[in-house]
Parts: structure tokens; C-alpha cells; sequence
């Protein structure tokens, strides 16, 4: 699936102060991730991976 065609999401704690922001887009088996300001490459992981990571965050 190319990034294009997937729908991209940031964090509602994400501001409009200065668009640096972590966007998320889910597909069937895999969570995508990029930066806002430099959307390719993008980071591919699992959604164990991420689920893992945003407990970790908490």
C-alpha cells in the first residue's frame, strides 16, 4: 500500500505551532509512521511493536 493512499493521523496533543509532528496511519497488519515535514521514508513496525512502544510512553 503505498503512503499515499493510506489515511494519516497526528496526536490531538500535536499543536499548529510549527508542524513537526509524528503522524500515524494503520493498515491490516502493519502500523505506519512518519514526520510531518519529511513524510518519506517512512518507519513500518508491527502492531504489537506499537502498542509495546505507546504503553511504554505512558
Amino acid at each position: 500500500m503505498s503512503a499515499e493512499a493510506l489515511h494519516w493521523f497526528k496526536s490531538t496533543y500535536s499543536g499548529s505551532e510549527g508542524g513537526a509532528c509524528l503522524e500515524v496511519a494503520l493498515s491490516r497488519r502493519v502500523v505506519h509512521i512518519r514526520d510531518s515535514k519529511n513524510p518519506e521514508p517512512t518507519l513500518r513496525v508491527a502492531p504489537t511493536t506499537w502498542t509495546t512502544f505507546t504503553t511504554g510512553l505512558k
